[in-house]
C-alpha cells in the first residue's frame, strides 16, 4: 500500500512533460507562417496567375435545353381491359395477356437515350464523331468549329491523331460514349413528370441541334420498338387462331389482334410518340461554362494552401535535425 502510494506522484509527475511535448503550440505555428510570409505569398501569386490565364484559355460552352412531357399512353387501354375481362381464360389456353403494371415507358426511353447502342447509333447516323472528340473552338463571326488539328484534319475529312493499339486514329464508339455522356444531361422530375434533356457544347448551335435530334430519335426508336413488337404479336395470335378450335378463345384472339392494330395505327400516325415537346430547345446566346471567377479562386485558394504546408514542412524537418 505505501509503494503504490509512493509511486504515484512520481507517475504524476513524468506524464505532463510528456503531454507538454506533444502538444502543438499555436503560437509557434502562426510565427512560422509569418516568417515564411514571402514564400507563401510568392507561391500563391503564382498560383493565382496560373489560374487567371488557365481560364482566359478556356473556352466558352453553350448550352440547350428541351422541356418534354410524357405522351398519353391511350394504345394501352383496350389490352388492360382484355386482361382484366379474360384473363382466367386466356391463361388456361397458354396465353399470356400482361394486365397490369409493365415497365414505365417513359423512364425506358430515358434508360435508352442513356444507353451505348442508342449513343452509338446516334452517332453515326447524324456524323457528329469530329464535333464531339475534336472540336477545339468555336468562330463565333463564321457560326463554325474549328477543329485540332493534331487529331482531325478537316480539309481531308481524317482522323490524324497518334494514339497506342488498342486504340486507332478514328476514336471507337466506347470512347465517343464516354465523352457524350458528360455532354448530355437527361433528367425526370419526381413530382411533374417533366422531362429536360440538355446538351453543352462549343457551339451553341451544335447543342441546338443535338437536342432536337435527340428527341426525334428517341421518339422514333421507341416508336419502331412498338410497331415490331405488335407486328410480331400479331403473327403469333394468327397462328393461334388457325391451330384452335375454340369459339371462346378465338373470339380473345381476334380481339388482341385487333388491339395491336391500333397499336401499330396510333403509333404511325403520331410523331410525338413517347415525348411531346413543351418548351423546344433554342440556339443559347449566353454562355454556360466555364466559370472562370471559380476557377481563379479555387486555384489562388490551393496555392495559398499549398504555400503553408511546404513552409510548415520545411520548419519541422529543420526542428528534427
Amino acid at each position: 500500500m505505501s509503494t503504490e502510494i509512493k509511486n504515484y506522484p512520481d507517475a504524476q509527475f513524468v506524464n505532463p512533460q510528456i503531454t507538454s511535448d506533444d502538444e502543438i503550440d499555436l503560437r509557434e505555428l502562426f510565427s512560422v507562417i509569418w516568417q515564411g510570409k514571402w514564400l507563401i505569398i510568392a507561391i500563391t501569386a503564382i498560383f493565382a496567375i496560373g489560374s487567371v490565364v488557365f481560364a482566359i484559355m478556356q473556352p466558352n460552352t453553350y448550352k440547350s435545353e428541351a422541356l418534354l412531357a410524357p405522351a398519353s399512353e391511350e394504345q394501352g387501354g383496350g389490352l388492360s381491359a382484355l386482361a382484366g375481362q379474360f384473363g382466367g381464360l386466356a391463361s388456361m389456353a397458354g396465353i399470356n395477356l400482361g394486365g397490369g403494371g409493365g415497365v414505365d415507358k417513359t423512364q425506358m426511353a430515358i434508360e435508352v437515350m442513356k444507353s451505348r447502342q442508342f449513343t452509338s447509333q446516334f452517332i453515326q447516323k447524324h456524323n457528329i464523331l469530329p464535333d464531339l472528340m475534336a472540336a477545339e473552338k468555336w468562330n463565333m463571326s463564321e457560326n463554325r468549329i474549328i477543329y485540332d488539328e493534331e487529331l482531325f484534319d478537316f480539309s481531308k475529312n481524317k482522323w490524324v491523331r497518334e494514339v497506342k493499339a488498342p486504340f486507332k486514329p478514328e476514336p471507337s464508339m466506347q470512347e465517343a460514349f464516354k465523352v457524350f455522356t458528360k455532354v448530355i444531361s437527361v433528367s425526370s422530375a419526381k413530382d411533374t413528370g417533366m422531362v429536360r434533356v440538355s446538351v453543352e457544347h462549343l457551339s451553341p448551335a451544335v447543342a441546338q441541334q443535338w437536342v432536337t435530334w435527340l428527341v426525334e430519335d428517341i421518339n422514333k426508336a421507341m416508336k419502331d420498338r412498338d410497331v415490331a413488337e405488335a407486328y410480331r404479336s400479331s403473327d403469333f395470335l394468327n397462328k393461334q387462331i388457325a391451330q384452335t378450335n375454340v369459339a371462346d378463345i378465338r373470339s380473345i384472339l381476334y380481339k388482341l389482334i385487333e388491339e395491336q392494330a391500333k397499336t401499330i395505327m396510333f403509333a404511325e400516325v403520331r410523331d410525338e410518340y413517347v415525348f411531346k415537346t413543351i418548351d423546344p430547345a433554342l440556339v443559347s446566346e449566353e454562355k454556360a461554362g466555364p466559370k472562370r471567377a471559380l476557377i481563379c479562386v479555387l486555384g489562388t485558394m490551393l496555392g495559398g494552401m499549398l504555400a503553408v504546408m511546404i513552409v510548415l514542412i520545411r520548419y519541422f524537418v529543420k526542428k528534427e535535425d
